[in-house]
């Protein structure tokens, strides 16, 4: 992260990890965003007065990284390509800077909401156990046999809270995508994501439409799953992918399945 944005970032008030579990938020909607790092200057001071920042032992901006389990026939990934409500991610995240650990299942139901359960699990899990196969059978539709390590995602955050309502925006940076066989650095890429349990106004929404930053983005595993695994179907993603290759100017973002 470069030094203006760190400096842009000392302006924000700041919240504790302990503070922000009242704005879990488990239950929501989520709007995305996708834009240039360019423009992440001038939106974040402008929202320094309506948001507070996590900070975790002096960092504003953390380090996450993130496995991604699908069948060998990437059946979870098919579903989001192919439009299906009512479909999961199965991911287990570490939070570097807290030391924490999760396994989570989030549930995106036909009413567009977002239900994400998770049971805490420090180290990143390769094969199930009973604790984390139960979990798996009781949240999901999947036999948990047929769920492998297939994508880490990981990157940079920062993450801020309305100082006005329960709402949290989620500002992701410096992605990589790896399989273990191919990898994918994008730096100039900005995934945001507001997260809200009503559709409230939100200062960041507003200043979205004033920055003309349209709503709409594919999800980071969707991304990751299209640059680095070669063959991989993308076709209902062409748009997405096209407007993502516009927006980073660049000959050197490829697609894998493209």
């Amino acid at each position: 992260m470069s030094d203006k944005i760190q400096e842009i970032l000392s302006r924000f008030e700041s919240v504790s990890l302990k503070e922000i579990e009242s704005v879990r938020l488990m239950n929501r909607t989520d709007t995305k965003f996708t834009f240039n790092v360019s423009v992440l200057n001038d939106l974040l001071d402008s929202l320094k007065n309506d948001y507070k920042v996590l900070q975790i032992d002096g960092k504003r901006q953390c380090a996450y990284k993130t496995l991604y389990y699908d069948t060998d026939n990437l059946s979870l990934y098919m579903e989001h390509h192919n439009g299906h409500l009512n479909r999961y991610k199965i991911r287990h995240r570490t939070y570097i800077e807290s030391g924490v650990g999760f396994l989570e299942v989030k549930f995106k139901n036909n009413k567009g909401r977002t239900i994400k359960e998770r049971i805490k699990k420090r180290v990143t899990p390769v094969e199930w156990e009973k604790e984390t196969g139960d979990f798996l059978t009781e949240k999901t539709s999947f036999d948990p046999n047929t769920l492998k390590p297939t994508l880490w995602v990981n990157y940079k955050r920062i993450t801020l809270v309305s100082k006005k309502c329960p709402e949290r925006v989620t500002i992701d940076v410096k992605l990589e995508f790896d399989d273990n066989k191919n990898c994918q650095m994008v730096e100039d890429l900005v995934i945001a994501e507001l997260k809200q349990d009503s559709k409230i106004p939100s200062v960041f929404h507003a200043k979205m439409k004033d920055m003309r930053i349209k709503e709409g983005s594919i999800s980071k595993y969707c991304l990751g799953i299209a640059m680095v695994k070669p063959g991989v179907k993308t076709n209902n993603f062409k748009e997405k992918l096209k407007a993502i290759k516009n927006l980073l100017y660049g000959n050197e973002f490829n697609i894998a399945g493209s």
